[in-house]
């Protein structure tokens, strides 16, 4: 099957029309291919649409990626229903996304299905999402069309440093600050799509990111939840002022301003640098009043702004991961990408 082609697959009680889309990985092998799989998920997906009184009634959208398949349900009323299955390096983020609705059940959407140990989830439809927000509106974005969605965010991931614990047990990669230089030398020594001048610029950068760790570390804000790849397709904006983060499958256990680097780059493409102090300060807004100074929860961005780049090369090595000695995959390069990032000098 190639892009957007149509397919009809048997399904209960009749076959249902099927458009695949594979967008930029058109020989990416999926289980979607596997018919076994693709049988026992619909009639997972059945099951559970059956147990909140719905059933499918229309065409099928499927997107394929080497990252995850999703597949849009037509179902009686206006809002669809998703189908997300995961590859085993995101697995975690099933069992994630049913404890998220226990623990903060006001910031994200509650499942209606969940089969964690095969990275299943089957979630109502969230809304619009901001970029449709924002796309759907005249005129250039207003520069402070973060600020709130950062605020309601910040203040989830601070609810959340209790259960950083729980976290890692459900099977979210650990990415602590001082876990940072381990994991650096892994991605380096692993990246094959590093030059010569890459390694010796990161061997001469290795003493300092060690540095830049340990006062990250000791900047006295717990470790918690980070989303890892937070951009304005990630939460849901159905009403204004009200916002809901989904989509974890890149998700880390660390510092909590790891989190800022993905939706300041988005916001800073829309609207340029400047918006970046205020995005910032009000992101800090929930951190404030928890015994450090304004100074050193600026300082801490400035350190999780550059180290968040160790988080964001290490999610593209897990879902493109390459055997020892293999030839560089997609994953190498947008690693090697991140890993550039750690010598540039960070804007906040």
């Amino acid at each position: 099957m190639r892009r957007d082609e149509k397919t009809v697959f048997d399904a209960a009680p009749e076959a249902v029309t099927t458009t695949v889309d594979r967008g930029r990985f058109p020989d990416a092998v999926t289980p979607w291919e596997d018919p076994v799989w693709r049988a026992e998920a619909l009639a997972w997906v059945t099951e559970g649409l059956a147990a909140h009184g719905l059933a499918e009634t229309g065409p099928r959208a499927v997107r394929l990626r080497p990252w995850s398949v999703l597949v849009r349900l037509t179902v009686a009323g206006p809002a669809p229903v998703w189908f997300k299955a995961v590859p085993p390096a995101a697995a975690f983020e099933a069992g994630l996304t049913e404890a998220l609705a226990r623990w903060v059940p006001a910031r994200v959407p509650a499942p209606l299905a969940v089969a964690a140990a095969r990275g299943w989830t089957l979630t109502p439809d969230g809304g619009p999402v901001l970029s449709e927000v924002l796309d759907g509106r005249p005129g250039s974005p207003d520069p402070r069309y973060w600020e709130e969605p950062l605020r309601q965010y910040a203040a989830m991931q601070r609810e959340l440093t209790p259960y950083a614990e729980a976290i890692e047990a459900l099977g979210v990669p650990a990415a602590r600050p001082r876990d940072l230089p381990a994991l650096f030398d892994r991605l380096v020594a692993g990246n094959a799509a590093l030059s010569r001048e890459d390694r010796v610029t990161l061997e001469a950068l290795r003493p300092r990111v060690a540095d830049w760790c340990e006062e990250l570390a000791s900047s006295g804000v717990a470790d918690s939840l980070d989303h890892a790849d937070l951009h304005e397709k990630q939460l849901f904006a159905p009403v204004s002022g009200r916002y809901a983060f989904f989509d974890w499958g890149d998700a880390l256990v660390g510092h909590p301003f790891c989190s800022l680097l993905v939706p300041a780059r988005a916001a800073r493409e829309r609207c340029g640098p400047e918006v970046l102090p205020r995005l910032r300060d009000a992101y800090l807004e929930p951190w404030t009043g928890g015994g450090v100074t304004a100074a050193g929860l600026r300082r801490a961005v400035s350190l999780a702004w550059r180290l968040a780049a160790l988080g964001r090369a290490a999610s593209w090595g897990r879902m493109f991961p390459v055997p020892p000695g293999g030839p560089a995959v997609a994953g190498d390069a947008e690693g090697a990408y991140w890993l550039r990032e750690l010598a540039a000098a960070p804007p906040l």
